[in-house]
């Protein structure tokens, strides 16, 4: 039998490993993987390095919507890794945007109404013609509300933390400390769920996925099994 192409919308927390089991399902199933996280840290590196910030440190939103117009994000593949690299304005950003600078102001960035609007519009091009797993904090509910599947995830704040702390470790930074990852991880959720523009929920018809105690070879196979019942069509709702 032939599976129906679908759009899958994953959602969560920051740091709960969304964009690893995205990219991870769509190889898999031979999709497209958009990381919507990605776009909006671009954005924020962009801020960042032309001076778009305020005395304080915040994001200058007036400075930074004007010149929307001069930012494009576009996703290359890494024909070494085979994986998506982020490009901003026509250059490989992948190593600068995951890094803690970018991680301290991103949930300000994302919490601008006009990029918002910008980015969501760029992300409903691309699911056109479905066959896409799009990772993000509002896909299910604002950018795809009709997708067929949808899932949240979660996990603890300490466990997420630590996840990070290990990546960056990993990636050579071994000044930014765990209690600094957990306050960066617990302010991103606290501004997350309470902005006014496309707060982080669960969408009604969302399947959550907790994976405060799951190998990453269980929830990839909890995404394939979830994956293979709605694209067979056998999908019984129960969430």
């Amino acid at each position: 039998m032939e599976r129906k192409r679908i759009i899958i919308a994953i959602d969560g927390f920051s740091s709960t490993g969304k964009s690893t089991m995205a990219k991870t399902l769509a190889r898999r199933i031979g999709y497209a993987y958009i990381d919507t996280g990605a776009m909006y840290r671009a954005v924020t590196l962009f801020a960042l390095d032309n001076g778009l910030t305020n005395g304080d440190g915040t994001v200058n939103e007036t400075a930074l919507t004007a010149q929307l117009g001069e930012i494009a994000i576009t996703f290359n593949v890494n024909p070494t890794t085979g994986q998506s690299e982020t490009y901003l304005n026509g250059q490989c950003v992948e190593r600068e945007i995951r890094s803690m600078r970018v991680s301290s102001m991103v949930s300000q960035v994302a919490k601008i109404a006009a990029v918002r609007r910008a980015l969501v519009a760029q992300q409903q091009a691309m699911g056109r013609s479905k066959g896409i797993v799009m990772d993000g904090r509002d896909i299910g509910t604002v950018v795809f509300p009709d997708a067929e599947m949808k899932v949240y995830v979660t996990a603890s704040a300490e466990t997420r933390a630590h996840r990070r702390h290990d990546e960056l470790v990993a990636k050579g930074d071994t000044s930014t400390t765990y209690e600094e990852v957990l306050h960066n991880v617990m302010e991103r959720d606290r501004i997350d769920t309470t902005r006014a523009e496309s707060p982080l929920r669960k969408a009604d018809d969302a399947y959550t996925l907790d994976n405060s105690h799951m190998t990453i070879a269980e929830q990839d196979q909890w995404l394939i099994d979830l994956y293979d019942k709605i694209s067979e069509g056998t999908n019984d709702g129960n969430n």
